[in-house]
């Protein structure tokens, strides 16, 4: 097995298109929630986002049980730190929009939301640890695709081994 899967691949790519969105997405929420313009749609957008990602993760790790994964591209130590990364990459794209909701669950955005009343929306999370972990996980996430970017481009330009062609869709 050389590559991934075609839908491994597309779940991948869509993965990362709703990633930036949901990052986006909340950004503008953290704004406008300081700026006292917080929507309800916005939460609703960007907790939407978020769950398809988690929804992509899950469907991520079964279709990589059923499809399997290509061998490593060698056993060095940067080896095992990539297999790290991608391990730690699936936990926080698992764990970041859980406590996504459970920052809506445990603040008064929930009340807000069910209410249909934006006048409910917080202008700040004080005592919300959810929205700490949240806050810890996006950057955290952040930090762990930044650097599976750089590995990725390191292997393309420096390395030129083809390892990038394994994430790209196979033509028949």
């Amino acid at each position: 097995m050389k590559h991934y899967s075609n839908r491994m691949v597309l779940i991948h790519w869509l993965t990362l298109a709703l990633l930036v969105a949901a990052w986006f997405l909340g950004e503008q929420v953290h704004d406008a929630r300081h700026e006292g313009g917080a929507t309800l749609a916005g939460y609703l957008v960007h907790s939407l986002a978020g769950g398809a990602v988690l929804l992509l993760t899950v469907a991520r790790l079964f279709f990589r049980s059923k499809d399997g994964t290509p061998p490593l591209m060698g056993d060095t130590l940067m080896d095992k730190v990539a297999k790290g990364i991608h391990h730690m990459l699936y936990l926080g794209l698992f764990l970041l929009p859980l406590s996504g909701m459970m920052q809506v669950l445990t603040s008064d955005v929930s009340k807000a939301l069910l209410a249909g009343d934006p006048a409910l929306l917080p202008e700040k999370f004080t005592g919300v640890v959810a929205h700490e972990v949240h806050e810890v996980l996006v950057t955290a996430v952040i930090l762990l695709v930044i650097v599976h970017v750089l590995g990725a481009l390191k292997h393309q330009f420096v390395l030129k081994d083809g390892l990038m062609e394994r994430m790209l869709p196979r033509r028949k």
